[in-house]
């Protein structure tokens, strides 16, 4: 694997007609060197600090095989940072890593702790209204990173991957967790929970494990 691309997004109106509703989706690739720090990509603007960034979604990864796919879906080409991911990666499917994975790319080193949970940017940003439900139902989401140590990479730097000390939760399964409408076990919830994921869904399953236990007594 290596680093095909690093992209870096601007606030951008999601709607022309509505200059004030921004996004940091459109991102672009750059082609100098660009530091990671544990706060995310150097430049790179985060709009929604409610739904996106933080320590536990410093950096969004995808992979091309991924974009190939839907490029033989919709049948045209896709550019590397369209789905607004930070480093777009060679050789990476993204469904086949798990929870707790790491990606180190010369000094940084990058620890997977969720898949993308797509929202009506991507709808905005695809023109495509339906977009989010083909995201989800593509189970290719690519995968958030907290950032373990910091560091300085460029395109091209070599990725190497060093996989999690157990079986864990595999990127897709927690992908389909997170799918609108979707049940899951009490079982389900409390393993997910033993696992490194990242801090908004470990959030939202406490408080559903909570419901649970509370509607249990």
């Amino acid at each position: 694997m290596h680093v095909l691309s690093i992209n870096i997004g601007q606030a951008q109106p999601l709607d022309p007609h509505n200059p004030s509703r921004t996004s940091g989706i459109f991102k672009i690739p750059v082609t100098d060197p660009v530091h990671i720090s544990s706060t995310g990509v150097s430049g790179d603007v985060i709009v929604n600090t409610n739904n996106h960034g933080g320590v536990d979604q410093a950096v969004y990864v995808y992979g091309r095989p991924d974009y190939d796919a839907f490029e033989r879906e919709l049948g045209y080409t896709v550019p590397n940072g369209m789905f607004g991911e930070n480093l777009t990666i060679a050789e990476l499917e993204s469904a086949s890593f798990t929870i707790g994975d790491r990606l180190t790319i010369d000094d940084l080193v990058l620890e997977v702790t969720a898949p993308r949970t797509p929202c009506e940017s991507l709808n905005a940003r695809m023109h495509d209204n339906q977009f989010v439900k083909r995201f989800f139902a593509a189970d290719r989401p690519g995968f958030y990173c907290r950032v373990i140590t910091p560091g300085t990479i460029q395109c091209g730097d070599a990725v190497a991957y060093q996989p999690y000390h157990r079986t864990g939760i595999r990127v897709v399964d927690a992908h389909r967790i997170m799918r609108p409408g979707q049940t899951h076990s009490t079982d389900t919830i409390r393993q997910f929970l033993a696992e490194p994921i990242h801090i908004r869904l470990r959030t939202y399953l406490v408080a559903e494990l909570a419901r649970r236990e509370a509607t249990e007594r």
